[in-house]
């Protein structure tokens, strides 16, 4: 059964990042901006900001219990032609601003690869992001661990995932919430980057999947169905890590985010949680159902409210409406 209440009311309650909480990242990253805006050294150079991540994809959750939640924004600077053998300057530039700042001086703020952090106690850290239009109009960020520019493309990114959500109904941002759940409130997958996870299950969505088996996204765990079994389909024809570029089109890859041995052990997990969802989602009984669901999620996920309606009712023959047209016959997709 699909139990489509009880998953909108799960990501509500426990999945999503609460409005008080983005509201307060939100006010937070803005009294940052500002006081870098403010510095009488780096005032010349800043010229905007935007959220990066998951923050700027609407993907971000819940941490798990009382850990801290994280999200990057990026700050736009002005090159500086005097530093174009040593980006690395910019990240320091921005520590030395919040060094100077009567309040964040006292927080830990600190240097990392390619932004630096500054952390509240007991609540979040904000990474910090420099990003420059260079002269020769490539958009960049800096990599202080091998003092480079990195080109990215982050209005490619939003695009890209905007599309696929799209084809997905609205349901893929809440399938990579779910499956971001998964790994870090259920310990499953651990070392897979949030950004290799977000494009492995954005790039299984597509207009063709869509076109083929009408209603494959319709709603949150039919998405999750579809999405997961291709994903698992994929990534069982590829037994050795492969090459994930960024589907912004930036010209990079994301392959030095993980290893053989990370990318292994995702592909298990994969497999037995398409195995699970399948199990869960076919279950006719409604509270043997939920047990599975629950059994996948965690005791967290809710029971229905009352007796079964059409969003608990079991599904009966092909998982999706059928059309009177010849469909090629896929593996894994049995209804």
């Amino acid at each position: 059964m699909q139990h489509v209440n009880c998953f909108n009311t799960f990501l509500r309650d426990v999945v999503n990042l609460s409005q008080a909480k983005l509201d307060l990242l939100a006010a937070r990253v803005e009294a940052i901006y500002k006081a870098l805006k403010d510095d009488p050294e780096l005032r010349p150079l800043v010229l905007g900001k935007k959220p990066q991540g998951s923050w700027a994809q609407r993907t971000i959750i819940n941490p798990v219990g009382d850990k801290e939640f994280d999200a990057d924004f990026m700050l736009h600077l002005q090159e500086v032609l005097e530093w174009a053998d040593d980006p690395a300057t910019y990240i320091d530039k921005i520590y030395a601003a919040l060094h100077r700042h009567s309040i964040y001086k006292d927080m830990p703020h600190t240097r990392k690869c390619r932004c630096v952090q500054l952390t509240y106690a007991n609540s979040m850290h904000v990474d910090i992001v420099p990003y420059l239009i260079l002269a020769d109009g490539r958009e960049v960020i800096v990599n202080r661990d091998e003092n480079r520019f990195e080109a990215t493309n982050p209005a490619g990114f939003t695009a890209w995932m905007k599309e696929k959500d799209d084809i997905a109904d609205g349901n893929l941002r809440k399938v990579i919430r779910l499956m971001k759940y998964l790994r870090d409130h259920k310990n499953s997958f651990t070392g897979t980057r949030s950004i290799i996870l977000t494009t492995l299950l954005g790039e299984r969505v597509t207009k063709t999947t869509a076109l083929l088996e009408p209603g494959c996204y319709a709603n949150v765990p039919t998405a999750l169905l579809t999405i997961v079994e291709d994903l698992d389909e994929w990534l069982q024809a590829r037994p050795h890590k492969p090459s994930i570029p960024d589907p912004s089109q930036s010209g990079l890859t994301f392959d030095h985010r993980w290893d053989q041995a990370t990318y292994a052990y995702f592909r298990a997990r994969i497999h037995t949680h398409a195995g699970q969802i399948r199990a869960a989602y076919d279950e006719t009984d409604s509270a043997t159902s939920v047990r599975r669901w629950r059994e996948l999620f965690g005791s967290r996920f809710p029971e229905p409210p009352g007796p079964a309606t059409s969003s608990t009712a079991p599904t009966v023959g092909p998982k999706f409406p059928v059309p009177p047209l010849f469909i090629p016959p896929r593996t894994g997709r049995a209804g």
